[in-house]
């Protein structure tokens, strides 16, 4: 991020099809940032009979450490990795065009490029800008005595939470969970006793919540938590009766429509569902049956099909799922005061519990969540604390972070970390607020925030953040 302008920026080139000879393909080259390169405004000597040729040239910044941005030059991909200059062409005769563009954005960032068409005139292009900042970030709460969902900007510098115009939105009877895709363009609330499911558009610069054509969508009996998966093509939905409901988003208007042969049987009382990040798996808590049910996704239908050996023994009543983003460990939160850890087979989807599983914990944990860099685990326990785990990258085993446990209100329900791992966010169903807290980097340890806690509708049960 202190790279000077003319520090040389990594640049990968992507394969083209038809190589590098004919079909008019551009050459990439990063700038040389030395004192011998070339004028940026004079074209190289062409050698008698020559069409002198230019290049373009520009400038990134705003990239965060670790993510990379991928540019389209007419076209052809480059992918930048650091701040700095870059050259994305050259050989282009006056006349040419060129147009420079965002391809795949980084994952926490958007990046607007500025100056990036024209035409070739008689002299190199040097002017185009790419400057990357932390996109916004929205946080959603599930208010279950309200019937409503609490929306909330965060401030990406501090974490503090501000209502956006417009919260509370209304749900409908009992919210019980709140998910969103992970384009944070849509956002899927579970109605425990309308027995229905709210569908809404996020609003990229507001966090405004607007109601779906078809929302709210007809569900099975108490259904009790959603999740979607990372594609954004299918949500499933957990009923309380024993039966999970898998529906197919419409990629435009996020409208849902059941899948074929839906709804799909789970153990007793599932309360709590996740997909792994490669969307091939799903899995559910069983708090009636103390298991976890394990299911194959069909990848163009969304139909689930049991795994051999589903369901998975868990501890007394598992209330919270989750996979790490690496999709190697799933972590339960069981009320028998104990996180029950499984490694899962990258071939078939099965969990075979790693050793010194489970581990104790205290005070009925209600629910646990992974950082986006799968280092750290948080719990929600209802006896008012919060605790926090190193995760060992390995074996998925879990090691108390010092200061663990922390002191959390009076009854933090849920717990979700922000998609740049830097906050985490627990809502407090007995004291109506959401509890803030900054991460350390290093070593995973949890700071209040300050103005945390702040302000929910009643029984808060469910958070989660968007990052559109």
């Amino acid at each position: 991020m202190g790279l000077s302008l003319a520090a040389a920026v990594t640049l990968t080139l992507l394969a083209c099809e038809g190589g590098s000879g004919g079909g008019g393909a551009m050459p990439f080259a990063p700038a040389s940032g030395n004192a011998s390169a070339p004028s940026e405004s004079a074209p190289s000597e062409p050698p008698p009979g020559d069409t002198p040729t230019y290049k373009v040239t520009g400038s990134l910044s705003g990239l965060a450490t670790g993510e990379s941005v991928t540019l389209l030059a007419n076209g052809q991909p480059v992918v930048m990795s650091q701040n700095g200059t870059f050259q994305v062409a050259s050989g282009l005769a006056a006349g040419a065009t060129y147009a420079v563009t965002v391809g795949t954005r980084p994952r926490t960032q958007a990046c607007v490029v500025t100056d990036g068409t024209g035409v070739i005139g008689a002299s190199n292009v040097s002017n185009v800008s790419v400057a990357c900042a932390i996109r916004p970030q929205f946080a959603y709460v599930a208010n279950k005595s309200d019937n409503n969902i609490s929306a909330y900007r965060i401030d990406v510098a501090t974490g503090a939470l501000t209502a956006i115009p417009g919260s509370p939105f209304a749900t409908g009877t009992s919210p019980a969970s709140v998910a969103v895709n992970a384009a944070g363009t849509f956002a899927y609330v579970a109605n425990w006793h309308s027995s229905s499911v709210s569908g809404y558009r996020i609003d990229a610069d507001t966090g405004a919540l607007t109601a779906i054509p078809g929302s709210p969508f007809a569900a099975g009996i108490a259904p009790y938590s959603v999740t979607v998966n990372p594609a954004g093509t299918f949500a499933y939905v957990v009923h309380r009766n024993g039966l999970i409901s898998a529906y197919r988003i419409d990629a435009t208007t996020g409208a849902l429509t059941a899948v074929t042969g839906s709804p799909f049987a789970t153990g007793a009382v599932p309360v709590s569902v996740t997909v792994n990040p490669a969307g091939t798996f799903a899995y559910v808590a069983n708090s009636g049956s103390n298991n976890v049910s394990a299911y194959r996704i069909d990848a163009a239908t969304g139909a689930l099909t049991a795994i051999t050996g589903s369901p998975f023994l868990a501890g007394n009543q598992p209330h919270s799922i989750t996979v790490n983003p690496a999709g190697t460990f799933a972590y339960v939160a069981n009320w028998s005061n104990a996180i029950s850890v499984y490694r899962i087979d990258a071939d078939t989807g099965a969990l075979t519990a790693i050793a010194d599983s489970p581990f104790f914990t205290i005070g009925l944990p209600n629910s646990i969540a992974v950082n986006p860099a799968g280092t750290f685990a948080y719990l929600a326990n209802q006896f008012g604390y919060i605790l926090a785990y190193r995760i060992d990258a390995a074996t998925g085993a879990l090691a108390a972070i010092t200061g663990s446990p922390l002191l959390a209100g009076n009854q933090p329900n849920a717990i979700t970390v922000n998609p740049t791992g830097n906050f985490a966010y627990a809502t407090d169903q007995a004291d109506n607020t959401v509890l803030a807290y900054r991460i350390d980097a290093a070593t995973g340890a949890l700071t209040p925030l300050t103005g945390s806690p702040f302000s929910t509708g009643r029984e808060p049960l469910s958070i989660t953040v968007a990052q559109p």
